[in-house]
């Protein structure tokens, strides 16, 4: 489950994605576990949960270029796309709403085309949260 956003700009709604993982770590009570791992350029942490283990990633770079650690960590924790989540922001979504989406285009969302980008595929699942448009 990867939360896109802009890492030097945490805690803005276009990082919604990284606030939304940092939620589901602590609800699943492994928000002290988050470490940088420099193989990826990410904040990673494990989880368990319904019997599934969960590698939550916070990429450590820029929005646009956030498909470069998805890509690395499916590298090395030997994921398909299609088991890979995305947490995204959405303009086209009032604020709080929130939408699943499998697989598609981009819709214009820079994260999600990175991520498209370096996996060479858009298979993965998207969660699209609302922010709004200013």
């Amino acid at each position: 489950v990867a939360g896109l956003g802009n890492y030097g700009l945490r805690g803005t709604r276009h990082s919604v994605g990284m606030a939304v993982l940092d939620r589901l770590a602590r609800q699943l009570a492994v928000a002290e576990g988050w470490r940088a791992d420099r193989r990826c350029c990410a904040d990673v942490t494990l989880a368990a949960a319904h019997g599934l283990e969960l590698v939550l990633l916070k990429p450590r770079r820029l929005m646009n270029l956030n498909g470069l650690s998805v890509a690395s960590a499916a590298e090395i924790y030997n994921l398909h796309p299609e088991d890979i989540y995305l947490v995204h922001d959405d303009l086209d979504k009032a604020l709080g709403k929130v939408a699943i989406k499998l697989g598609g285009s981009a819709r214009g969302h820079n994260g999600v085309r990175s991520c498209i980008s370096a996996l060479h595929s858009n298979e993965m699942t998207r969660l699209r949260v609302g922010i709004g448009r200013p």
